[in-house]
Formats: C-alpha cells, sequence, structure tokens
C-alpha cells in the first residue's frame, strides 16, 4: 500500500530526504513556511565531508553537480593571535576532503532535482495532532489541513515536530555569535583580506574570537565569538546594530586593526546568534509514523558538521525506508538505531572544538587540534 510522507522543512536535510526517496521512486512532500526559494538569504559556506555530506550527495546522484560549485582555495585554514600573527597555515591543495560550497548553491541544486510541486511554499505547521495508526494531521497558517503515514521533522533548531517525541528543548550553551560581512575586500579592506588570507582564518583569545572566510566575490564574512552568560545575552538589543557592534568591538580592544576592521568595518546590519543545542545524546522512544533529522533531531554547537549530517541523515532515512519497503516502522528504527550513536558522537566533538576555540589555552589549543590531522 502506498504510503503518504510529509516533510517539514526545505532545508538541506529535508530536501536531501526528499531527493533519494525520489531516486528510489518514493513519493514524497516537502512543506515549508517561507514564501518561496528567495525568500531569504542562505547563509556563507559550508565545508562538505567525504565520511557524510558527499557520501549523501553520491547517494542522490548529486556529487557531479556538488563539484561544479566547489569554491577553489576555500579548505585554506590559518589560526592567528589578536596581533594577527599567524600560528598555524594549511594551504589548500585540494587533497583536504572537506571542499567549501555556498549554502544557497547546494539549496538550489537539490531543489532543482526534485519534481515541480514536491515543496509546497507558505505552509507554516502551527498544529500537529495524531491520529491513530501512527497517522498524522498537520495544520498550517495558510488554513490547509493534510493527513500523513509518515511524518518527518526536519523543521530545525525549533522544531514544531520534536514535542511529539520529546520533551527536550534547546538549552543556550554559554556562547554567542555575531555575523558581519565586509565587500569587495581586496580593494577596500585589503588588511583584512590580507589577514583572512584564501580560506577560514582563526584568531583567537580565551572566551572570544574573530572567525572569518572568504567567500566568493571577494566576500569576508566573519563570525564574532564570544562566551558570555545568560544574562549577557539578555541585555543585548539586536534591533539596535549599532549598539551591538560597539557592545562586541569593545571586548576585541588592543586587538590588530586588520582583525577589529572585520567588526567595525561591517556592511550589513550584525546578525546576533546566541548558541543553543539539545542534550549531547537527545534521542526518544519509537512511535509510530514520525521522526526527525538534522536540528530537529541533534541540534548541536556549529563546528562545520551540522549541514553534513542533516544531509546524512536524510539520505540514510531514504535508504531506510526504501530497504523497509513494506514495513516503515522497520525502517524508522533502523534509521534512529544508528542516527542516536551518530549524532552524540558527534555533538561530544562539538563540544571540544568549541573549547579548543574559546578554552583557557586558546589559541594553541586550536592549533594542536589541527596538528593532530596532519599525517
Amino acid at each position: 500500500m502506498k504510503r503518504s510522507i510529509a516533510i517539514i522543512g526545505a532545508g538541506l536535510g529535508g530536501l536531501m530526504l526528499a531527493r533519494v526517496l525520489h531516486v528510489h521512486g518514493i513519493a514524497a512532500t516537502i512543506y515549508e513556511a517561507e514564501a518561496s526559494a528567495n525568500a531569504r538569504a542562505q547563509g556563507g559556506m559550508l565545508d562538505i565531508h567525504e565520511n557524510n555530506g558527499q557520501r549523501a550527495l553520491k547517494a542522490a546522484g548529486l556529487f557531479d553537480r556538488f563539484l561544479e560549485i566547489v569554491h577553489p582555495g576555500g579548505q585554506a585554514t590559518r589560526v592567528l593571535d589578536s596581533q594577527g600573527r599567524v600560528l598555524y597555515e594549511q594551504p589548500d591543495d585540494g587533497t583536504g576532503g572537506r571542499p567549501e560550497v555556498p549554502r544557497g548553491e547546494l539549496r538550489r541544486i537539490l531543489l532543482e532535482s526534485l519534481p515541480a510541486g514536491m515543496v509546497r511554499w507558505g505552509h507554516k505547521v502551527i498544529a500537529v495532532s495524531p491520529l491513530s495508526g501512527g497517522r498524522h494531521v498537520l495544520s498550517f497558517a495558510n488554513g490547509a489541513t493534510v493527513m500523513t503515514d509518515l511524518l518527518v521533522g526536519a523543521d530545525g533548531a525549533w522544531s514544531k515536530v520534536r514535542p511529539l517525541l520529546s520533551d527536550a528543548k534547546p538549552a543556550y550553551v554559554g556562547t554567542a555569535f555575531v555575523e558581519t560581512y565586509l565587500f569587495d575586500c581586496d580593494a577596500h579592506h585589503k588588511a583584512s583580506a590580507q589577514a583572512v588570507g584564501e580560506g577560514a582564518m582563526f584568531a583567537l583569545a580565551p572566551g572570544k574570537g574573530i572567525v572569518a572566510h572568504r567567500e566568493p566575490g571577494g566576500v569576508l564574512h566573519t563570525y564574532v565569538q564570544l562566551k558570555q552568560p545568560q544574562d549577557w545575552i539578555d541585555g543585548i538589543d539586536p534591533s539596535n546594530p549599532a549598539a551591538v557592534l560597539a557592545t562586541v568591538a569593545n571586548a576585541f580592544d588592543g586587538w590588530a586593526p586588520e582583525l577589529t576592521a572585520l567588526i567595525t568595518g561591517g556592511e550589513t546590519a550584525p546578525v546576533f546568534r546566541p548558541i543553543h543545542a539539545l542534550p549531547v545524546e537527545h534521542k526518544w522512544s519509537r512511535r509510530p509514523g514520525v521522526t526527525l533529522l538534522g536540528d530537529a533531531a541533534h541540534l548541536m554547537i556549529p563546528s562545520g558538521e551540522g549541514a553534513n549530517l542533516a544531509m546524512f541523515d536524510g539520505a540514510e532515512l531514504a535508504m531506510a525506508l526504501a530497504a523497509h519497503s513494506g514495513d516503515m516502522e522497520a525502517a524508522l528504527l533502523a534509521y534512529e538505531t544508528t542516527l542516536f550513536t551518530r549524532s552524540a558522537c558527534e555533538a561530544a566533538a562539538a563540544k571540544e572544538v568549541l573549547d579548543a576555540c574559546l578554552g583557557g589555552n586558546s589559541p594553541r589549543s586550536l592549533v594542536d587540534f589541527f596538528m593532530s590531522w596532519q599525517p
């Protein structure tokens, strides 16, 4: 019997799930709150890893398309101290196994690989109600309702589907990021562009850091990192860009000007992101007809794995459903069994990465971390 599949969220994980299902001849529908594919910007660069993200793209039949959007030189990495001195540098020789691509371009490839109408835009979930037999009915802000045999929450950190399975809620981890952008950097921000280099730059000290990526088109995308308590977060007014920048810049008084200019020279309103995470070993008991993937399942500290894991989750779930076509619950059990182990391992590793960046031995701890990867 053909079963209906509803995927909530048209992020990378939900799109990957839909694509790999389509490859296996299984129909699904994605419901997305945003009005269109271009309703908002899609963020910066993603390093796509051989062991998960690239495997998902191969399962989706999109690996060659992925190679077409790789940003040359994007895997270059350097670590600086607060005065701009280079402590570690690794050029991009094409063998790093983690090529960088723009998130928006990767999402475009996935969207273009799906049949027309597979994504229903402008469908914001406002309620999910369980029915008998593992089915669920979805209610949307536009007044529509849909009943589905399988409900997949691919709807991110503040998932509307997660409460069906788990009482866990994301908690502030004690670190906030602030994003800024500089444009046409080689002409107008030469010192900062030289400090960042061709790929990723980490300028760090205990409790704080300035991390930046060079993106296509001469863009420098900066992620300022600050360890601060909840009351500091509560005192920030994100609607006042000038005040946010001033507060953030004060934390880096005395740092090299080519580094602080990545904050003070920002050409867009700063984006303030308090970092939240689910418990490291987040899991749930099997409940018929519903599951999660990506941040909805395992929101963790940013470490370069989030997008990779979301896509891998989507591919793994699709392949489990294809392999157990006559037994959906067996498919979900197989998927979740490996998901929980994989997620817990990566979430624990993400905490270690953050400590290497902002812990008491930073930046030397991050240099040691990168050195441990060397042959």
